[in-house]
């Protein structure tokens, strides 16, 4: 089981990166025109390998959580969107002044403020971000996305453990993540912005 301090824990381990080496910092321009076997996401200019293609559990639940958004804010000014779907964060970059820096494709975010969204993506901060944790991805969820989450000011941030059928709510309180609670499939879940969406857990997670 996770709790707020297994995470924080896990936070101090690091994520792979793959072995790529012309530039010690990219931007969104390079993200472009990278040529991979495999997707990658672009954090505070570094490279991240994502994971394989997701398990079924994984995109059941990812799916399941899509709906309940999705429904809820049908014909309402937020959008949701479900990976891959790039955000593009402009995050100052102290040492080499890189914007554009960082270009992330979490599992589910909504967006309230169109004008974020083009074509291509969201350029802007989501107002909520879902990651559903996989073997090969839980290091940078909780420990590079969770930070990079916080430091970008995105209010909310839910937390998927598929194999516990937990969920971590995370909400963001003078400029820090704080544990709203851990939800176990028994329980309904409101999120904080919009306390008239109701989310039922048992329907989430895949018996």
């Amino acid at each position: 089981m996770y709790d707020k301090t297994t995470i924080q824990e896990e936070k101090t381990l690091h994520a792979a990166e793959p072995s790529i080496g012309y530039k010690s910092q990219y931007d969104y321009e390079d993200y472009l025109k990278f040529d991979f076997d495999y997707m990658v996401e672009l954090i505070k200019g570094k490279i991240y390998k994502m994971s394989p293609a997701p398990s079924s559990f994984h995109q059941l639940i990812a799916g399941n959580l899509y709906l309940f958004f999705g429904n809820y804010f049908k014909h309402k000014k937020c959008s949701v969107f479900i990976a891959p779907f790039d955000v593009v964060l402009p995050i100052q970059n102290k040492k080499n002044k890189l914007k554009n820096n960082t270009v992330i494709q979490p599992d589910l975010c909504l967006i309230c403020d169109p004008d974020k969204i083009d074509k291509a993506g969201c350029f802007g901060v989501p107002d909520l971000v879902v990651e559903v944790l996989s073997p090969h991805t839980r290091k940078k969820d909780v420990k590079y996305k969770y930070d990079l989450y916080e430091e970008v000011g995105i209010l909310e941030y839910w937390v998927v453990m598929p194999t516990d059928h937990l969920l971590q709510i995370f909400t963001l309180e003078n400029g820090a993540y704080k544990l709203q609670d851990t939800y176990t499939d028994e329980d309904i879940v409101y999120p904080n912005q919009f306390p008239d969406l109701k989310v039922v857990l048992s329907e989430v997670f895949p018996s």
